[in-house]
């Protein structure tokens, strides 16, 4: 991959995009991964001065703040800290009480991005700035996000690019080193990682993507979870036909 011409073409679509949107600069979150840590890189680049991380821990591993906080110092971005976990802890005990009693673990682990995205948008609709997300393609195929979570943004910068693409890029762009070797995670819970938790290694996924290739029970599992997550890209279905607004499921009177 040709990393220069990668660089110059997202950082002239940031620019592109926030002059469409009559915006004045990006804001997005800063966890302290490589996704991220790209994504703060591209931005400075693009609008300068006009760009914000938010660094929202929530229950985080600490090594996770102080990588965010690398990244930060590294390209010289403006950062808020925010923390999260004294709401997010509230919010599950309200919702206990309410009768939510032992939800399953994503529940609540879905809500800490959720809550992210919140946070993200506050500051966004205050300086009139776009929610940049941090979403790599590799992760989108198999919808390993979190909808109205840090799948909630206004742009995608490296949308396209394979987990294996972020990597190189990040090389490039001067990502702290510390940061492109760790083990990538969500931060979902304690000893989490992106691989465990899907089952397969970003080198297989890539694989399969680009090539169509995969061990038999790889290709089952990356497929069956492509088909189950596609709901999270697309409108909200309705009974309403987008063509005229009459209500698609109910037949005409006769």
């Amino acid at each position: 991959m040709d990393c220069a011409k990668v660089e110059s073409f997202i950082v002239g679509w940031l620019r592109r995009m926030v002059a469409s949107a009559h915006s004045s600069g990006l804001v997005f979150g800063l966890s302290g991964g490589i996704d991220s840590a790209v994504v703060a890189a591209l931005c400075k680049k693009a609008m300068g001065d006009s760009t914000l991380a938010l660094i929202m821990p929530c229950e985080s591993h600490p090594i996770d703040f102080e990588h965010a906080v690398l990244t930060a110092e590294a390209f010289d971005i403006k950062r808020h800290f925010v923390e999260l976990t004294g709401t997010y802890r509230s919010m599950v005990a309200e919702m206990n009480r309410a009768g939510m009693k032992d939800p399953p673990r994503m529940a609540s682990a879905n809500l800490k991005p959720r809550l992210r995205m919140a946070t993200l948008y506050y500051f966004a609709n205050g300086l009139n700035y776009m929610v940049a997300g941090t979403g790599n393609r590799s992760e989108w195929y198999v919808g390993y996000s979190t909808k109205f979570g840090d799948g909630g943004v206004d742009i995608q910068p490296i949308l396209g690019l394979l987990k294996s693409e972020v990597v190189e890029l990040a090389g490039h762009l001067g990502v702290p080193k510390e940061i492109i070797e760790k083990p990538p995670t969500a931060g979902l819970w304690q000893g989490q990682t992106d691989e465990s938790e899907m089952g397969f290694t970003y080198d297989q996924l890539d694989r399969y993507i680009s090539t169509g290739e995969a061990e038999p029970a790889v290709k089952e599992r990356i497929d069956r979870m492509n088909m189950a997550s596609r709901h999270k890209y697309m409108p909200p279905p309705t009974p309403f036909s987008p063509e005229d607004g009459i209500p698609a499921m109910i037949p005409e009177a006769e």
